[in-house]
């Protein structure tokens, strides 16, 4: 991808920007970002991966440095692992599982997850509010065919509805 501002370059920083709610992607060169005053974070400076890194150093007590070879998809060592604290691709997930479960043991005191687990809505209350959204469409059509006696009742089931809900 070029460069937005030159045209010329090879983009190598990609900046998005939100200004009044409305989302603009700018892709500069090195030199068009140092001229925007743009700096590039390089992996040294973003925190995670420096915590991911030092977590990294500690692979060789648990397991051999060269266990499980290079990535075979993008070659990702376990050193570039340590030195960086970023694995290449999706599959160095798979090769380096041992690694990274030791990790994970470290970091989160587990390896499987133990969070919170969504729960959706009581299904009484989705009933309540499913009857209600059709009552209302029903109230708009006898209103519509000028049925203000029908109408009437269904605003009254609404409120009866709305009043066990709230309360």
């Amino acid at each position: 991808m070029v460069c937005d501002n030159c045209h010329e370059h090879e983009a190598e920083i990609h900046l998005t920007q939100i200004v009044n709610n409305e989302m603009t992607t700018l892709h500069l060169c090195a030199r068009c970002a140092a001229e925007k005053g743009v700096q590039a974070a390089t992996p040294a400076q973003l925190p995670l991966t420096g915590f991911l890194a030092q977590m990294g150093k500690g692979l060789g007590g648990d397991v051999e440095a060269g266990a499980g070879g290079p990535c075979s998809f993008c070659g990702t060592t376990v050193e570039d692992f340590r030195r960086t604290g970023r694995l290449g691709c999706p599959h160095c997930y798979s090769v380096y599982e041992p690694q990274l479960r030791g990790i994970l043991r470290r970091i989160h005191g587990s390896t499987q997850h133990v969070g919170k687990v969504y729960l959706p809505p009581e299904a009484e209350e989705a009933d309540r509010t499913a009857r209600l959204t059709g009552l209302r469409r029903k109230l708009q059509r006898a209103v519509e065919a000028e049925d203000f006696e029908r109408a009437a009742q269904i605003r009254d089931q609404i409120r009866a509805l709305e009043a066990s809900i709230n309360a």
